[in-house]
C-alpha cells in the first residue's frame, strides 16, 4: 500500500468532488474584499517543500491533489488557482481550480494523472481569484512524482535469535534490515502483525492537513542510515514465548512500500512459578502465593516486577502489580472468592521491559448448598398433593448467613441461618408429579454463592 492511496480517503471527505480543468473559474458570488496569495500550501497532504534541489516526493497514480487556504479581505466565496508545470519545461503549464472556495478554508484541486509523468519534476503555485481580481502568485513548490516501489524486498537477520531451533528469551531481539540492492529506500516500515498499516495524514481545522514524519514513530519505522542502506533494530517481542514473526517492508521518499518480508524464529518459555502457602487454599480465605522467576531469565534479564490476574469462572478479573525483591521473587496475598473455582495466570516483567508468558494456577470449588428433606428425596417419588415437608439447608463453605430459594420457578423467598449456619423452610405441594427446588447462599460479605437444583416427584 503506499502513501497516496491512504490520502485519498482523507480527501474524499474534503469534497474533492466536482474540481474541473480550467483556465479561468469565477466564483458564484461577487467578491467584496480584496484576494491575497493563498497561504498553506499542501502536495499530497504534504508540506510544500521550497527548495527545488529538495523537492517532496509523492505517489500520484490516481491524480495530484494540490490545496492551499485562499486568501481574501473579505468573505465572499473566492476561487483557487493552481498552476503546475514540468521544472525541465516551463512553458507546458496545467491549470486546475477549485470554484466556491470557502476563505480560510484549504481549497483542494487534482491535477490529472494524465498530465504528470512518473520520475519529473514539477513546480506548481496558487493564486486566488475573486470576481475579476487575481492576487499574486504564491511562491512556487517543488515535488517529484515516484510511482515506482522499491524493487526488491528488503532482508532481515538476526544474531542473537537465530531461525532454526528454540532461542533463550529474556533479551531484546537484534534485526539488522538492509534495502537489498533498492537504492531509492530511505527507510523500513515493520511489525509483529503482517498487515502492515497505511501512511496517512489527519486533517485539522479549516481542513488544514497534519503530516507527520512517519519515522517519528519508532515503534514501527526505522529510517535507513543512508539511502538504500540499513538500519538495526531492538526490539521486545509482543509475548514471552512461541514462534515469533516480525514483518518487513522497505520505503522510497514517497513512502512507497516494497513486497513484504519476514523473519520468524521461536523463543522458549521464561513463565515464572506460583506456589500456594497451602496445597489447597480453602474458599474465601486470604492466601500467600510466592512467586519465582525462570532461572535462566532472572540470569539474563532480572525479574523486577510481577502481573498477577485472578478470574472468577463468570467472567471477572481483577490484576494485580507486584513488585519483585531483588532475587526476583515476590508474594502476594490474594483472598479467592470465585464461587466456581479461582485462575491465577501470572507474567513477569524484566527491568529491559521483557515480558514472560504466563505461568497459571488454579483450584474448583462447590459453594452450592447441601439440600436434605425429611419428606421428598432427591430425585425420588414420595409424599402426595398436601402433604407438606421439610427441606434443610446446609452449607459447603463457612460464613454463609442467609439463604434464598424458590418452587417451581416460583418467588425467591430469603431465609436466615441459624448458628450452625443452616435453615430450613416446610413446603407443601398442591398438585401431584415432578417438583424442584432452586436454592443458594450469600455469606456475611455479601458473595452470592453458586445456585443448586434440587429435584423431586410428589406421588
Amino acid at each position: 500500500m503506499s502513501f497516496g492511496a491512504g490520502l485519498r480517503a482523507v480527501l474524499a471527505s474534503l469534497g474533492v468532488l466536482g474540481l474541473t480543468l480550467a483556465a479561468v473559474a469565477s466564483p458564484a458570488s461577487a467578491a467584496d474584499g480584496t484576494p491575497t496569495a493563498p497561504t498553506q500550501l499542501f502536495n499530497g497532504n504534504r508540506h510544500c517543500s521550497a527548495d527545488v534541489n529538495r523537492p517532496t516526493h509523492l505517489w500520484a497514480r490516481d491524480g495530484l491533489v494540490i490545496t492551499g487556504i485562499p486568501g481574501t479581505t473579505g468573505d465572499s466565496l473566492v476561487t483557487a488557482r493552481y498552476q503546475i508545470w514540468p521544472t525541465t519545461d516551463p512553458e507546458q503549464i496545467t491549470t486546475v481550480t477549485r470554484d466556491r472556495a470557502r476563505p480560510r478554508f484549504e481549497a483542494p484541486a487534482t491535477v490529472p494523472a494524465a498530465a504528470l509523468t512518473d520520475g519529473q519534476t514539477y513546480a506548481w503555485q496558487a493564486q486566488t481569484v475573486a470576481g475579476n481580481a487575481a492576487s499574486e502568485w504564491s511562491a512556487p513548490c517543488y515535488v517529484t512524482i515516484d510511482n515506482t516501489r522499491p524493487a526488491n524486498a528488503p532482508t532481515l537477520s538476526s544474531p542473537n535469535y537465530l531461525p532454526d531451533g528454540w532461542n533463550q528469551g529474556g533479551r531484546p531481539v537484534t534485526f539488522t534490515l538492509n534495502a537489498n540492492g533498492a537504492d531509492d529506500v530511505t527507510g523500513f516500515q515493520f511489525s509483529w502483525h503482517q498487515d502492515l498499516s497505511v501512511i496517512g495524514t489527519s486533517i485539522g481545522d479549516y481542513g488544514i492537513p497534519q503530516p507527520v514524519d512517519p519515522y517519528s514513530d519508532p515503534e514501527y519505522f526505522k529510517r535507513a542510515d543512508t539511502p538504500g542502506g540499513s538500519a538495526t533494530l531492538s526490539l521486545i517481542p509482543p509475548r514471552g514465548a512461541g514462534v515469533m514473526t516480525l514483518w518487513v517492508r522497505s520505503l522510497d521518499r514517497a513512502f512507497n512500500g516494497s513486497a513484504v518480508t519476514s523473519y520468524t524464529f521461536r523463543v522458549g518459555s521464561t513463565a515464572p512459578t506460583v506456589t500456594p502457602a497451602v496445597p489447597s487454599p480453602e474458599f474465601g480465605r486470604k492466601t500467600t502465593f510466592t512467586l519465582r522467576p525462570d532461572a535462566a531469565l532472572q540470569s539474563t534479564s532480572p525479574v523486577v516486577g510481577y502481573s498477577v490476574q485472578t478470574g472468577d469462572g463468570q467472567g471477572g478479573t481483577r490484576t494485580v502489580d507486584v513488585t519483585a525483591a531483588e532475587d526476583g521473587t515476590a508474594q502476594v496475598e490474594l483472598t479467592l472468592d470465585g464461587i466456581y473455582g479461582e485462575l491465577l495466570q501470572v507474567t513477569s516483567r524484566s527491568a529491559n521491559g521483557w515480558v514472560s508468558d504466563a505461568a497459571s494456577w488454579n483450584i474448583s470449588y462447590d459453594t452450592t448448598p447441601t439440600v436434605t428433606s425429611d419428606v421428598y428425596p432427591e430425585n425420588g417419588s414420595s409424599g402426595g398433593a398436601g402433604v407438606p415437608g421439610t427441606f434443610t439447608f446446609a452449607p459447603k463453605v463457612e460464613d454463609v448467613v442467609n439463604y434464598t430459594y424458590s418452587f417451581d420457578g416460583g418467588p425467591e423467598v430469603a431465609v436466615a441461618a441459624g448458628p450452625d449456619h443452616t435453615a430450613s423452610t416446610e413446603w407443601t405441594p398442591d398438585t401431584d408429579g415432578f417438583h424442584y427446588l432452586t436454592v443458594y447462599a450469600t455469606t456475611r460479605s455479601g458473595i452470592q454463592l453458586a445456585s443448586y437444583d434440587y429435584f423431586f416427584t410428589v406421588n
